[in-house]
């Protein structure tokens, strides 16, 4: 049938074609003259007639043309040509000789390839007539336009398909939802090829879509999204305004519904049950219920409430932000032993609700959750939670202060034992009946030392004493009057000399640790010693303070220059206290104004004589002396340090180290033991000088056994190195600035804890005869070789003298 359509079309091009050409014929016979002028061009010549020029129409050509001859496009023609042949027509320009084909001879033209206007619309070309014979212009070379004759080959296209769009669930019939646009490549000023309309082909109960906009439209108002949230549809395009043999095209629309809030929350179930055991703290969450909500997003926000009293007070519901679910915590402590179950209602509520959906329904939901208390060994509770006791601070040791009382929740009359945390009473200060829970002093009290003692009492069943509860005891201490009045400070006053009879000398004050609870009243009087007293007047002034005032005329410092004035102090009691303060009363020297000027006390005396400029110049004087002595000490130690004496070695420089043990008398590679021995006397090694000695008659072999002992040769001349050593220790006490290089030590000593013996010859004042080694044996293998030298010389001394 397209096919057959597209035949009829170009039957019609082609007598409209055939029907332009005749026009242009007739036109150019009809008209007056030898021929028409081209265009813009009417010149007419000297003699009065027209000039020659061309003669055609406009140019059109049919696109898409399939027949196999070359498609007659149309003729140029000048009117000089007398149809002889001497004119030769030619065309340049675009397509000219490949597309566009012209006769010499006849100026037809002809199309020989296959158009298409959505490629190209027009082509120019320009024409030129010229004589045959000799290539002369006769016409002026003229521009004209060949155009490419539309037909309706293209159908329309959506350019931007596959299209998304969105609708909120339940809006109104005819709620726009998107607009879809075709676009067709034909001419749209050419026909009806171009005109297009829209239809939908699937979709169609669900949507509409406006013929001429493309806008797409809600054809029903029951869309719910929780039944369907997702639709298609096909929308059509169709050309030659939707008339037969017009094209079409097709796009998809992929509709999603949004959701609205219109559904309230439910709960799956009308009862939750929950259970917690009954010592489980404060906000511990007991569990978590859920209302199920089918919309999406916002509109499952949800917010939970407690709906009944008993529910307020015991348990607290929260939101989860996360997962919408309802936390239910505990708010206050549970108790077993006074309720098992608690019984709550939870209501569910949407937090955002759309007017428009009011009228569905209420948006909220109601549950029951039923908790179960579950029972524990709990540790024994104080009863009452009284902690606060008073005592006396006289109270004897072993008085009573109070009793705790501590019941076992889960069973009664169950024993309960008591005691008290000693971290909180170190001193031991209070004790308490395990059995009764009676607390008692345990030392004397003292309320000035401290007031208020704070412990902590245990209570926990006799049978399981991990069970334990703790309560803090505040034991006030209360006061008695267990301490005298006291003066404030040791006071001092001055009196002139000039004084007369009443004027106020010194106000007086006390103090008293006691604190009774009226208040403190103090009364005061001069002491029974002070009964003689003449010169002086104490008067009480009711307000807890004393007055002293004179009572003759004038004093004199010569005479007496210092009076005690005993005063009598008694507190209000009871009982009443008493004790005896003294007030030193200075006799002074005053000028005119009463101002002190002197007295006999040293602190007067400075304070009166000593004016500010006098104690300046003073810290002056001593702060130059202080100078000087560090000038002096510097300079003579500056003059020590430049003193040198050739006579004053630096032994640092003779410093030997006997820090090696050595080997022993064998070992006579580590030092010379000439060097040693020449100090010394050896009476035992060497022989008398003639007089038989007690050396005399030893053998060589013997010799190296025996002990030497340090005996002073009276021929040795110590008095060098005397001397010296003492210059040296000299120099040193007196600068003591200079580190001591020197030092001196005594070895005579080896110590009281060594459990062997010294071997030593330097406290030994008895000859080597008298000395036994034998227990050298018991020293072990290490001293094997000693104990056979020393031994061995004992064993032939015994031997000489039996």
């Amino acid at each position: 049938m397209a096919k057959g359509l597209q035949g009829c079309c170009w039957t019609m091009l082609l007598l409209l074609c055939a029907i332009q050409e005749l026009g242009a014929w007739a036109m150019h016979t009809t008209a007056e003259g030898p021929g028409l002028g081209q265009p813009g061009d009417p010149t007419l010549l000297a003699s009065g007639r027209v000039k020659r020029g061309w003669v055609w129409n406009q140019f059109f050509v049919v696109e898409e043309y399939t027949g196999t001859e070359p498609l007659y496009v149309g003729k140029i023609h000048s009117d000089s040509d007398e149809g002889d042949g001497s004119i030769k027509y030619t065309i340049s320009g675009e397509g000219a000789g490949t597309i566009f084909l012209i006769d010499e001879i006849t100026g037809d033209i002809h199309a020989t390839e296959r158009l298409d206007r959505e490629q190209k619309t027009f082509y120019t070309l320009r024409a030129q007539a010229r004589d045959r014979q000799t290539d002369q212009l006769l016409e002026p070379e003229s521009e004209f336009i060949i155009k490419v004759q539309d037909i309706n080959d293209s159908e329309p296209r959506f350019l931007e398909g596959p299209y998304i769009g969105s609708v909120a669930e339940l809006s109104p019939i005819g709620t726009s939802v998107m607009q879809v646009m075709a676009s067709d490549a034909d001419d749209p000023t050419y026909g009806s090829s171009a005109r297009i309309v829209y239809s939908v082909l699937e979709g169609e109960q669900h949507f509409t879509v406006d013929s001429k906009t493309g806008v797409i439209r809600t054809a029903v108002a029951d869309l719910d999204r929780e039944t369907q949230d997702r639709y298609e549809v096909v929308i059509r395009a169709t050309d030659m305004a939707g008339q037969l043999g017009g094209l079409s095209g097709s796009t998809t629309v992929n509709i999603t519904l949004t959701d609205v809030n219109d559904n309230p929350p439910r709960f799956p179930q009308k009862m939750y049950q929950f259970s917690i055991i009954e010592t489980a703290p404060v906000g511990t969450a007991i569990g978590r219920v859920k209302a199920e909500d089918s919309d999406v997003g916002e509109n499952t926000d949800m917010t939970y409430q407690m709906k009944d009293e008993e529910g307020v007070e015991m348990f607290k519901v929260t939101t989860d932000s996360n997962t919408q679910e309802a936390v239910i915590t505990v708010q206050k402590p549970l108790d077993y032993e006074s309720k098992k179950v608690h019984t709550v209602v939870v209501e569910a509520l949407n937090k955002f609700v759309d007017p428009r959906f009011v009228d569905l329904g209420t948006f909220r939901d109601q549950t029951i959750v039923r908790v179960s208390v579950l029972d524990v060994d709990e540790p024994p509770e104080f009863w009452p939670p009284s902690n606060t006791m008073e005592v006396q601070e006289d109270a004897h040791i072993g008085s009573i202060v109070g009793v705790v009382t501590a019941l076992d929740p889960d069973t009664a009359n169950h024993p309960v034992r008591y005691a008290i945390d000693r971290s909180t009473d170190t001193e031991r200060i209070f004790d308490i009946d395990a059995n009764t829970g009676a607390i008692v002093t345990g030392k004397v009290l003292d309320r000035e030392t401290a007031g208020w003692h704070n412990i902590t009492v245990l209570a926990m069943e006799a049978d399981n004493h991990s069970q334990v509860s703790r309560a803090s005891l505040r034991i006030r201490i209360l006061d008695v009057n267990d301490n005298p009045p006291e003066l404030a400070t040791p006071y001092e006053a001055a009196v002139c000399e000039d004084a007369k009879p009443g004027q106020l000398i010194q106000t007086i004050s006390v103090v008293d640790r006691d604190e009774p609870q009226g208040g403190h009243r103090f009364y005061f009087t001069l002491a029974p010693e002070a009964t003689n007293n003449h010169h002086f007047s104490l008067l009480d002034v009711k307000d807890n303070t004393a007055a002293v005032h004179t009572q003759r005329v004038g004093f004199n410092r010569q005479e007496q220059d210092v009076y005690l004035l005993p005063i009598l102090v008694v507190d209000s009691g009871p009982p009443a206290l008493s004790s005896t303060g003294t007030l030193t009363i200075r006799v002074c020297g005053c000028d005119s104004t009463g101002a002190i000027q002197s007295c006999n006390s040293t602190a007067y005396a400075m304070s009166a004589t000593l004016s500010p400029g006098a104690l300046i110049a003073l810290l002056v004087c001593i702060l130059i002396l202080i100078v000087l002595v560090l000038l002096i000490l510097t300079l003579k130690r500056h003059h020590k340090s430049h003193l040198t004496s050739e006579d004053d070695e630096d032994m640092r420089d003779n410093v030997i180290k006997y820090n090696d043990e050595g080997g022993g008398e064998q070992d006579t590679e580590a030092y010379d033991m000439s060097a040693l021995r020449s100090l010394y006397d050896f009476s035992e090694i060497k022989g008398g000088d003639g007089g038989g000695g007690p050396g005399e008659g030893v053998n060589p072999a013997s010799e190296r056994h025996a002990l030497p002992q340090w005996v002073q040769s009276p021929d040795l001349d110590f008095t060098v190195f005397r001397d010296y050593i003492c210059r040296k220790v000299e120099q040193a006490d007196e600068d003591l600035s200079v580190p001591p290089y020197d030092s001196f030590q005594t070895y005579a000593f080896e110590g009281s804890d060594s459990p062997v013996p010294s071997l030593s010859s330097i406290n030994t004042w008895s000859s080597g005869s008298e000395q036994d080694f034998s227990y050298l044996g018991g020293w072990g293998p290490r001293f094997r070789q000693l104990a056979a030298l020393y031994g061995g010389r004992r064993g032939e001394e015994d031997s000489e003298e039996s």
